[in-house]
């Protein structure tokens, strides 16, 4: 039984390395494709949003509404611009996840994909810490006392791991339960279980890991970067 992540074509060479096309990259051009034309039909209607909105333009407010009221809750004042991108890392993450539902290996089953995005979070947490907080920021490394300044910095950089692995593995070990239905059960039953997984797994379980791994990173990034108590 075959789990893993299947190449597809050979892209390119760079000195001793391959770049190859993998099921997942595959599905993750697929999907932000998708996001990318979904954002220039957009804009494209934006041009005729009304003062009293109606329909598609409801559906946009809500969704934008939603999230930056979300984000603003979460982050605080300080730290609401990040609003938009935590909107796109949501609707990524989701869009990715549900992916599997159309038959495509989901690019948040592959660590790389999810390594990313934990790295982006790893980085603005740090980056807006020393805009904001200026010397507090290192000042908090060694507190309650300097003898802590190893495991503080250890703490840090254990975020972005399990931010990945939390999310590669609930992806992944729904693919491999799927898999496993289908290879153990009978033909007869084949119509029916498999189905409720997916259900469970790519339904439920895609939407509640998107708002996970978005909830964490905020609220990485407010710990981090925030002057709010």
């Amino acid at each position: 039984m075959d789990f893993s992540n299947k190449i597809l074509a050979e892209l390119f060479t760079i000195g001793d390395t391959t770049v190859y096309l993998t099921e997942s990259v595959l599905a993750t051009w697929i999907v932000s494709g998708v996001l990318i034309l979904f954002t220039i039909y957009t804009n494209i209607r934006l041009r005729k949003f009304r003062s009293v909105p109606t329909g598609f333009q409801n559906i946009i407010e809500l969704m934008v509404e939603t999230m930056h009221g979300f984000a603003k809750e979460t982050l605080g004042d300080e730290l609401e611009v990040l609003s938009g991108y935590f909107f796109g890392v949501f609707a990524f993450i989701l869009l990715s996840n549900y992916s599997a539902m159309l038959g495509f290996r989901p690019p948040t089953s592959d660590l790389a994909t999810t390594a990313a995005l934990a790295m982006i979070t790893f980085i603005l947490s740090h980056t807006f810490g020393v805009y904001n907080k200026k010397g507090k920021y290192f000042k908090a490394y060694f507190e309650p006392n300097f003898v802590f300044l190893p495991i503080n910095i250890v703490g840090e950089l254990t975020k972005p791991i399990s931010l990945a692995f939390r999310l590669f593995g609930n992806i992944f070990s729904g693919i491999i339960i799927i898999e496993l239905l289908y290879q153990m059960l009978p033909i007869v039953f084949r119509f029916v279980l498999p189905d409720i997984a997916h259900a469970f797994f790519d339904v439920l379980v895609g939407a509640i890991q998107a708002y996970i791994f978005t909830i964490l990173s905020m609220t990485f990034i407010k710990e981090v970067a925030s002057n709010e108590d």
